[in-house]
């Protein structure tokens, strides 16, 4: 599990996507080779071509049309999904797969310019597309991509998909609930149980739908609450016998039903940013402040998307996804950002903006908050850049004069690596924050207020001896805050009274 945790961590979630249904795609055409799928590999192929120029091009026009940067990552994830659903070319005449395929590939690239509200688009592009081509063209898609030979890579990509995402939360939400409502519904005792829940598994896209589909993360809802009751609700409407009057449910039309709710309850928002200064913090953190074209309202510890288009973007893609390190009290935005040695093509291009420059925000969400009780007694541990959500909740601490009992350990190599200690320092004075920093380079350690050697679950029970009463939050790599988590079992902290951010912005 850990090589598989490794292997993520290198690359972003858009790029596991897109190589996962590469590999679905590709089993299938050696299926189809070998005469176990009953497409014509040739068309098959053909097909996939045509769906990915239609999409493309269709993209560059629609772009041009609404002066918007391009994201090609997002039109081949499309494309590849609706050649997953669409049944495969027939023939070289085949009119109705041409018919589908160029419409539904149009359509779905048009939705995320049309059917946006504050330049953030509200449905999955592929489901809209297939619904809006089987509710006004009678061309409907057939999810080939739900059988059982199809299964097994199914399941793998999609786990390594939830694994990325860490969204098994509302995934297991909404499977549980679409094989629930559908066995009761139908329900003739427990013998016939076995045979639905391998009906539902192999014929049935349900595993592609859930883990692909339902996770796209620009059409779900912001906090883990509320991603559980989507779940639910496109679980119910999963089963194909509900139907309102003559229109029964389908997959696609199921997602899209639920993506109006999730567009209820998320942020509404897509702003443009423009660089105002560059802050050397550290010799390799940087702190990037940026005025925004409009206010908007965040919780200390959230994160967004950022998006910055540039050309000849390397396998990390040209979004990421990074804490905004500032509070919500501040009228600038600050990122906060390390730059490593092999930098990804979007880190050097962030490095390398001026004063004047922009890039695109959006996607709003993250449950790494405070929580609301200001009585409960709370501890901060981060490693290196992990320390931007801290800087956030801080500096508002600080803003609205807010006093808590918080112990904040942060972890560095060497003193010249602490980042926004200035803030941190500000707030000792201020608000009684009660600081600890770690060096585990050299000894370095100058007062009590500093502590040579990495951060163990012994440190913290001699360092905090109220710690059985208190609510631990982590920021850090995948692997830091894992590390922390054994720690801190080790010391008796239960696993409720621990918080860990999912930063994906590492990549």
């Amino acid at each position: 599990m850990r090589s598989i945790d490794n292997f993520l961590n290198k690359i972003t979630m858009y790029r596991v996507v897109l190589y996962v249904l590469v590999m679905f795609l590709f089993a299938a055409f050696l299926f189809s080779l070998f005469g176990f799928l009953h497409f014509n590999p040739a068309l098959f192929v053909v097909g996939i071509v045509f769906i990915l120029s239609a999409s493309v091009a269709s993209n560059a026009m629609f772009a041009k049309a609404f002066n918007a940067p391009t994201n090609v990552e997002s039109v081949y994830l499309t494309g590849l999904i609706l050649a997953c659903i669409i049944t495969p070319m027939k023939s070289a005449g085949d009119m109705q797969f041409l018919a589908l395929a160029f419409f539904a590939s149009v359509i779905a690239t048009a939705s995320k310019y049309i059917l946006a509200i504050g330049k953030k688009h509200i449905f999955n592009p592929a489901a809209i597309a297939v619904v809006t081509t089987a509710l006004f063209m009678n061309l409907s898609a057939s999810w080939w991509i739900g059988t059982g030979i199809m299964l097994p890579f199914v399941l793998v990509g999609g786990f390594l998909i939830v694994r990325k995402t860490i969204r098994g939360d509302f995934v297991w939400s909404f499977i549980i609930t679409a094989l629930v409502f559908i066995i009761a519904s139908r329900f003739t005792g427990l013998a016939s149980i076995p045979n639905y829940l391998q009906r539902m598994l192999l014929d049935t896209p349900l595993v592609f739908f859930a883990t692909v589909m339902l996770t796209e993360p620009l059409t779900t809802p912001p906090t883990r609450s509320l991603r559980i009751f989507y779940g639910i609700i496109v679980g119910i409407l999963f089963a194909p016998f509900v139907h309102f009057g003559s229109v029964y449910m389908t997959p696609e039309l199921a997602l899209v039903i639920g993506n109006i709710y999730s567009y209820i309850v998320s942020p509404k928002m897509k702003l443009m940013l423009t660089l105002k200064e560059k802050i050397k913090l550290t010799p390799s953190i940087y702190d990037f402040v940026f005025a925004s074209d409009r206010r908007f309202s965040f919780l200390p510890g959230q994160y967004l998307e950022w998006t910055l288009g540039h050309d000849n973007a390397d396998d990390r893609g040209n979004r990421r996804y990074f804490t905004i390190a500032s509070s919500p009290t501040e009228e600038e935005i600050h990122l906060g950002v390390k730059f490593y040695e092999d930098a990804s093509s979007f880190k050097r291009k962030l490095f390398a903006l001026d004063p004047g420059d922009m890039l695109a925000v959006g996607s709003l969400a993250g449950d790494f908050t405070m929580t609301k009780n200001k009585k409960e007694k709370l501890v901060f541990i981060a490693g290196g850049i992990g320390v931007t959500p801290f800087r956030s909740m801080v500096k508002y601490l600080m803003d609205i004069n807010e006093k808590r009992d918080i112990v904040f350990l942060y972890s560095n190599p060497t003193l010249a690596d602490i980042a926004y200690k200035d803030v941190f320092e500000d707030a000792r004075a201020r608000i009684g924050l009660k600081t600890i920093y770690f060096l585990t380079k050299d000894n370095q350690a100058v007062n009590p207020n500093y502590m040579n050697g990495r951060i163990t679950g012994e440190m913290v029970a001699r360092s905090i001896p109220d710690f059985r009463e208190r609510h631990f939050y982590i920021s850090g790599t995948h692997d830091m805050v894992e590390m922390f988590k054994v720690e801190l079992a080790k010391i008796g902290v239960h696993a409720s009274h621990i918080k860990t951010d999912f930063f994906p912005g590492f990549a």
